[in-house]
């Protein structure tokens, strides 16, 4: 045989022990009793697990074929076939990618399901998969409770915490809209190699974190733990060594080559979770076989004798012989049902090459951004309620104020509309925020629904993803916009991917409120000056918004949330720290910048940008503090050129109407963006090449953007910054043509 084809070998050498295997005499007898199962529960478990080996096996023979495009199997995982019989299918699964058996043994709650053909779909990344209809080949599916999962890097995991903690919370608060039972518990799987990487370390923390607080977090963290990352051995005893002695994680390990051991002991990580509402790692040693994956040739970086020694641990193979011991199933039948299998699975691959693929770009792009998930939304409370929640503050509701109040009104509003949203961050809940925008929300609305997180981005972002999934509306807040970038993951790998890859059957709506941008007196340097959005505007399928005023920002903030709660939608909603308190425009103390709290029903459409003035010598577009400025330098720009100009402010970075655009342009024909991000990626760089590839009247377009440069700290905080007399100088320039 091919030395190199490690599934032949495998599958020859599985029915040649067989051949020649006589019962032992005085095997341990086990009680299934003690196990709390009964025979065909364990041949049912056995069963799932060869069915997997053999889509593993096909799954290669395929790819050589050219019809197959993703061989990452379980051969070697069997056992959390177990996990798939143990744990009910209430409770919700964010998979390993290794999780074939656990998804081919859940799948025998459910009657009428059919995961062979659906998992043979997914290889073939055939249109006609039920979940994520050939975007990718995932283990997921709503009927299952089992989001799809791409990750091969742990970055599910704080999700996973997040929906955890969100099960007693939802039932505390009595959430209407949550979507898991009161009593289940959350099961979260990885590898060994994941278990090192950021996003799996910051969810195992935050949920020790949480439970040392007295916060409820089920959650069973499952590591299958063979050995390897791809080709880099984790070192002996790393797995226990790391986890077992932390306090608030209840460390229990089972032997995932013995069919039995991980049936005790998933039992016991059942019993403790569940009643404990605690969090458990549950490390399962395996071995991995067939390499990483299709594409993957163990022998350039193992022995062959390594190769070797770990098939002879094959787990399918010692969970037939434990079945043949125990007297469960006799030889003929553990090869009978072996073959059986393959012919199935032959069969079953065959049918899924009949099947359609995706091919045209709107077929891929129909589900990236999620729509309808319900058909209403709360309605307003009455205006008791409101005059009773804002207290002192109502009679001041019609005076004019600066950004940062009025947010804090909308989100008082919001959380009295929306039972389901929850707001979280750092310093969010008694001290109110840095900056004082959740101030008294804490005291109003308790700790159950305005709380602090711990320092860690990537663990709020994740933990929002994750509360969605049982419901909740969340509406967290990062500190600074320069600390999300390190949890980009979070929402381009995760949250913004789902329903992408669901067909839109998962969402996980949130409205992120980040404070950011650059123009602050008194802070400097890159980590409090950060003016790059770029980040957003690679991601599909998110809104982006971003208020210069504190009036704009109350009704773009309801129609976030709005579209969130409706639609599943996900919105970043940038904060411009150095507009919160402005209160003047042009002179000290004119309070041109202050603005009353609007109506409790007005809204501010998606898309919709607003126009300063009516004149047509040139026009500017901008948003947050380049509208500002802009505004300001707008007098001295008509003194010099002795004619009125009109200034845009975009609102929102996304869902730009281009069309409309160019429409309000046309009588101006000279158009300056004035961008505070860098030029370099920046939303004005991508407006203007917009602009330009949709024009039919060729409009003169020119951009004004921050240099491409870090935030200095002191005076030169601003030098690279457009500043109001620049907006005066590029405009005069661009009017002519200079």
């Amino acid at each position: 045989m091919n030395p190199y084809n490690r599934a032949e070998i495998i599958d020859h050498n599985f029915l040649q022990f067989f051949k020649s295997y006589s019962q032992s005499k005085t095997s341990e007898k086990i009680s299934l009793p003690d196990l709390g199962l009964s025979k065909s529960n364990i041949i049912s478990i056995f069963e799932s697990q060869v069915f997997s080996r053999h889509m593993d096996i096909k799954a290669r023979e395929f790819k050589e074929r050219g019809e197959c495009f993703y061989t990452i199997g379980s051969s070697g995982h069997e056992s959390n076939a177990v996990f798939g019989h143990i744990f009910p299918f209430t409770d919700i699964a964010f998979l390993h990618y290794r999780s074939g058996p656990f998804f081919i043994e859940r799948s025998k709650q459910i009657a009428g399901s059919t995961p062979l053909y659906d998992m043979a779909l997914s290889f073939m990344a055939s249109s006609d998969d039920p979940i994520s209809g050939g975007r990718h080949k995932v283990l997921g599916s709503k009927l299952l409770n089992i989001p799809p999962q791409t990750s091969t890097i742990a970055s599910h995991i704080p999700k996973a915490v997040g929906t955890a903690f969100g099960i007693d919370r939802a039932k505390d608060l009595k959430i209407k809209e949550r979507e898991l039972k009161s009593n289940s518990i959350v099961l979260c799987s990885f590898g060994d190699a994941s278990a090192n990487h950021a996003s799996a370390l910051t969810g195992i923390n935050t949920s020790r974190w949480i439970k040392s607080i007295g916060g409820n977090v089920p959650i069973i963290f499952i590591c299958e733990d063979n050995g390897l990352g791809i080709s880099v051995p984790t070192p002996k005893g790393w797995i226990e060594s790391t986890f077992s002695n932390q306090d608030h994680l209840k460390y229990l390990s089972c032997d995932g080559l013995d069919i039995f051991d991980t049936i005790r002991v998933s039992r016991e990580a059942d019993s403790y979770c569940r009643s404990n509402r605690a969090p458990v790692f549950l490390h399962m040693n395996t071995v991995r076989l067939m390499g990483h994956a299709g594409s993957d040739i163990e022998l350039s970086y193992l022995d062959e004798s390594q190769i070797e020694s770990a098939e002879k641990k094959d787990p399918l193979l010692l969970s037939a012989l434990s079945l043949i011991d125990n007297r469960l199933l006799s030889t003929d039948e553990v090869v009978n049902l072996y073959e059986h299998a393959r012919k199935r699975i032959n069969f079953i691959f065959d049918q899924a090459t009949t099947k359609p693929r995706l091919s045209k770009a709107s077929d891929v792009m129909s589900h990236i951004v999620p729509e309808k998930i319900r058909k209403n939304h709360p309605q307003f409370q009455a205006e008791k309620d409101r005059e009773k929640l804002f207290g002192r503050e109502y009679k001041r509701l019609g005076r004019p104020m600066h950004m940062a109040k009025l947010i804090n009104y909308a989100l008082l509003d919001i959380m009295l509309q929306y039972d389901n949203a929850l707001i979280f961050g750092e310093d969010v809940a008694k001290k109110g925020g840095v900056y004082h925008i959740t101030a008294d929300l804490y005291d109003k609305f308790s700790i159950r629904r305005v709380f602090n997180s711990p320092l860690d981005e990537t663990s709020i972002i994740g933990f929002a993803s994750g509360l969605a999934h049982n419901g909740f509306l969340p509406i967290p807040e990062i500190q600074f916009l320069a600390y999300f970038h390190n949890a980009e993951d979070q929402l381009r790998g995760e949250a913004a991917t789902l329903s992408f890859f669901s067909q839109n059957q998962y969402t996980n709506p949130m409205v992120i409120r980040i404070a950011g941008l650059a123009y602050q007196k008194g802070f400097g340097g890159h980590f409090h000056n950060d003016n790059s959005l770029s980040i957003f505007r690679d991601i599909p399928g998110i809104i982006v918004a971003c208020p210069s005023n504190g009036s704009d920002a109350v009704k773009m903030l309801r129609t976030a949330m709005k579209h969130a709660y409706k639609n599943g939608r996900i919105v970043v909603f940038i904060e411009p720290i150095a507009l919160y308190m402005v209160k003047d425009l042009y002179e000290p103390k004119d309070n041109k910048w202050c603005f009353k709290y609007p109506d409790i029903e007005k809204e501010h459409k998606i898309g919709q940008y607003v126009i300063y003035g009516e004149g047509n010598a040139l026009t500017i577009i901008s948003y947050g503090n380049g509208l500002y400025l802009s505004l300001k330098a707008q007098p001295e720009i008509e003194k010099q050129l002795k004619k009125k100009i009109k200034i845009i402010d975009l609102c929102w970075l996304s869902d730009i109407n281009i069309d409309q655009l160019l429409t309000d342009l046309e009588p101006s024909k000279k158009v300056l963006i004035v961008e505070e991000c860098r030029r370099s990626g920046s939303y004005g760089e991508g407006l203007m090449s917009s602009l330009h590839s949709k024009s039919k009247n060729n409009i003169l377009v020119k951009l004004h953007a921050a240099k491409d440069s870090f935030i200095p700290l002191g005076d030169a905080a601003t030098s690279t910054l457009p500043s109001q007399q620049s907006i005066v100088n590029q405009a005069l320039g661009l009017f002519n043509n200079e």
